[in-house]
C-alpha cells in the first residue's frame, strides 16, 4: 500500500453512465430530396433557439449563420439570441421565412407548425439526433395534410458539407443499416 486512502464511495466521482445512441430511422420518412431542398433556403427560422450560449442548439444556429444562413430565432422566453431578435411565435416574423427548423421537445412541436401552417411556411425540419427529438407523430401527419413537407429527423450536419466528424460516421452507420433517407 503506498499510503494513500481511497475517499469513502458517497464521495468518489463516478463516470455518467454510458448512454447508447438509439437513432429510431423507422419513423424518418424524408427523402435526401427534401433535406436538400430545405438546407437550400437562406432564411430560416429556428424555433426552440436557447438561451444558453453552450447549449448543442446555440452552437448549430451559430454555425448555421457561419455557412451562411439568414436565421431568425424564435423562442417565445426570449427578446433577443445571439444578439438578434427573437419572435415567440413563427407567424410574427416579418419578411417570413423559407422554412422552420424545430429544435424543441416533441410535446410542443405540433403547436409550432400548426403556426407554420399560420405562416405560410411550406418547410419544417423536426431535428432528432438520439431518442426522439422534435419529431412528433401527430405534428408528421398535420404537416402532411396541410401541403407541408417534412424531414422528419436527423440532423443537419449529417447533410452539411464539411461537416464535423462525428456526424459523418454517423452518417456512414446509418448507410450501412439502411437508415439513410433515399433519394
Amino acid at each position: 500500500m503506498d499510503g494513500r486512502r481511497n475517499p469513502p464511495r458517497s464521495r468518489r466521482r463516478t463516470r455518467p453512465p454510458v448512454t447508447r445512441v438509439c437513432y429510431d430511422t423507422a419513423m424518418a420518412e424524408a427523402t435526401l430530396r427534401e433535406i436538400r431542398d430545405f438546407l437550400a433556403q437562406k432564411r430560416l427560422a429556428v424555433a426552440g433557439a436557447s438561451r444558453n450560449p453552450r447549449d448543442f442548439n446555440a452552437g448549430l444556429f451559430r454555425n448555421l449563420r457561419k455557412r451562411g444562413y439568414d436565421l431568425v430565432p424564435v423562442n417565445p422566453h426570449a427578446t433577443e439570441i445571439e444578439g438578434q431578435r427573437c419572435y415567440a411565435r413563427v407567424q410574427d416574423i416579418d419578411p417570413p421565412v423559407d422554412g422552420v427548423l424545430i429544435l424543441t421537445r416533441a410535446e410542443m412541436t405540433e403547436g409550432v407548425v400548426k403556426d407554420c401552417a399560420a405562416a405560410g411556411v411550406k418547410r419544417v425540419w423536426m431535428y432528432r439526433a438520439t431518442g426522439q427529438g422534435s419529431v412528433s407523430r401527430a405534428a408528421v401527419e398535420f404537416c402532411k395534410a396541410s401541403g407541408i413537407t417534412v424531414v422528419d429527423g436527423f440532423c443537419p450536419y449529417m447533410f452539411l458539407p464539411g461537416g464535423f466528424v462525428p456526424h459523418g460516421i454517423h452518417r456512414v452507420i446509418l448507410k450501412i443499416a439502411g437508415g439513410y433517407p433515399a433519394a
